[in-house]
């Protein structure tokens, strides 16, 4: 007999089908219900998490769920950064469930500065995929200074009379291209300044040690660090992605960059004569007493990325301040005049290479390049971690493991220290009694405390050397647009407009 056919039979397979598709559906409501209140948990927790850390601190109430304020990370702005800053001198916010810190003014920004023993430069999440993890730059404490005590004999009035040579000879080179341009109209100058920074970093930093070709690769691909390095970028290494493009950049300069320091090492010790930044140090280890404190001996990799992090800054802070020294100069031709002045006076031929002592009695020179570069400083602010519960004041620690974030520009625009504070005006710093002068500590355009940038004094000369020597030779044009005081953010700072120039023969009519 086939039970199938019987009425209750049938009744029976309907009831027990129907309890398994309500069953099906009675699970599925439970996983979403489950679902949602894991969802609904995990949301209330990151809240909570992230009001504990942020306690009485300015900042928003609620982060915006997982992402944070990670949209107005994506297109960062002066504008935006200036918002923030002014909530108060302590600020918090969260971009993918970090916790920020952002310190605004000058005593908070020097605490976080000089505090080794509570933070860490980390600089951006990628940095040290980018870097390697074992470059200098991410040295603490002890290590840190003792690695970087190592280096101090780079900048010696004698090595720096020695890259000035070499700063001179490719700056004209430079120079002469941009002449020769045979484009009428002015053009975006950001390739342009990277480029002669680029090329002259390098032959300071390498000298012949490092061919044409090396050059050539560097300077074209190195832009992708940078890209790599800004505040936020998506932080897996995956083929096409910036963070990737910037690891093989970096394999890629690192190989010409340890040949160079082997070479360097052979033509040291066959006795010649130091022609660059990596024979200077070379010439160091090998003459350094056995019993020196100094006394360090660098493998080729370690002197290849020591050059790495010093490119880094060389072809993109520096670049940044070389472009606002055009176009200040440009927009300002009372400065422009003054400039040439002091100029004609110490060097009156200027086809003649600038000595260091020629340079050092440019003050107002000198005052032109520090008050361009307070006023357009190439880095607003600089991330740090903390590496345990930092006491930043007397009623807030930040939590362990959380970014701070010390900001350079409110210093540098404080207006009880600089007067017209959004006006360059190089007169302040030639007065010993001016506001400038009487506060050194808000000057920080090269930071502060164990991790100040070592080669102020070579930027300083390198920057004084470039704009002398072009406003000696040549006479450029600044085509000012709306955007041209506003400013883009990569890593660094630039016109947003690129800065289009257009340059020709000093003394030359306009066309």
């Amino acid at each position: 007999m086939n039970n199938s056919s019987t009425p209750g039979y049938s009744r029976m397979s309907l009831k027990t089908g129907w309890s398994a598709v309500t069953f099906e559906i009675i699970s599925q409501h439970k996983l979403l219900v489950t679902s949602a209140v894991i969802v609904v948990s995990l949301l209330i927790l990151e809240q909570t998490v992230y009001r504990a850390k942020k306690k009485w601190l300015p900042g928003d109430k609620w982060t915006i769920p997982l992402i944070g304020k990670f949209k107005d990370s994506l297109n960062p702005t002066l504008e935006n950064y200036m918002k923030q800053w002014s909530a108060g001198p302590l600020s918090a916010l969260s971009v993918f469930n970090l916790f920020i810190v952002m310190a605004s003014s000058n005593e908070y920004t020097r605490k976080i500065l000089n505090s080794p023993s509570y933070t860490e430069p980390c600089l951006v999440a990628s940095a040290k995929a980018v870097l390697e993890a074992e470059n200098w730059v991410f040295l603490n404490g002890k290590a840190h200074a003792d690695y970087r005590r190592g280096l101090n004999a780079l900048f010696t009035r004698k090595a720096i009379s020695i890259y000035l040579t070499i700063q001179d000879k490719f700056s004209r080179e430079h120079f002469a291209k941009w002449l020769a341009n045979p484009n009428p109209n002015h053009e975006d100058v950001m390739v342009t300044m990277r480029d002669l920074n680029m090329e002259t970093s390098l032959r300071v930093f390498c000298g012949s040690h490092i061919p044409q070709k090396g050059v050539k690769e560097i300077g074209e691909q190195y832009w992708m660090i940078t890209l790599a390095l800004e505040l936020v970028n998506f932080p897996l290494a995956l083929p096409g992605t910036k963070v990737y493009n910037a690891i093989q950049c970096r394999k890629m300069a690192m190989k010409w960059l340890e040949s160079a320091a082997r070479k360097s090492k052979e033509a040291m010790a066959a006795g010649e004569e130091p022609e660059c930044l990596v024979d200077a140090w070379v010439k160091e280890m090998l003459n350094a007493p056995e019993d020196s404190k100094t006394k360090q001996q660098f493998s080729d990799h370690e002197i290849a990325l020591v050059v790495l992090s010093f490119l880094f800054a060389s072809q993109d802070a520096m670049s940044s301040g070389t472009i606002y020294l055009f176009q200040h100069l440009a927009d300002n031709p009372d400065i422009l005049a003054k400039v040439r002045a002091e100029h004609d006076r110490i060097r009156p031929d200027p086809s003649q290479p600038l000595t260091l002592e020629q340079l050092e009695e440019m003050t107002y020179v000198k005052a032109f390049v520090k008050e361009s570069l307070r006023v357009k400083p190439p880095v607003t602010m600089v991330p740090y971690k903390t590496i345990k519960p930092f006491p930043i004041s007397p009623d807030y620690t930040v939590p362990a493991n959380s970014m701070v974030i010390p900001s350079l520009y409110p210093s540098l625009h404080d207006p009880e220290v600089y007067p017209q504070p959004e006006k360059l005006i190089p007169e302040r710093w030639l007065d010993e009694n001016s506001p400038a002068n009487k506060n050194p500590k808000n000057y920080l355009v090269f930071g502060s405390g164990p991790h100040r940038c070592i080669g102020q004094e070579y930027t300083l000369l390198h920057m004084m050397n470039v704009i002398v020597t072009a406003a000696a030779l040549m006479d450029w044009d600044h085509k000012v647009t709306p955007e041209s005081e506003k400013t883009q953010l990569i890593a660094t700072i630039f016109p947003k407009d690129g800065c289009l120039l257009k340059f020709r023969p000093r003394g030359t009519p306009v066309a």
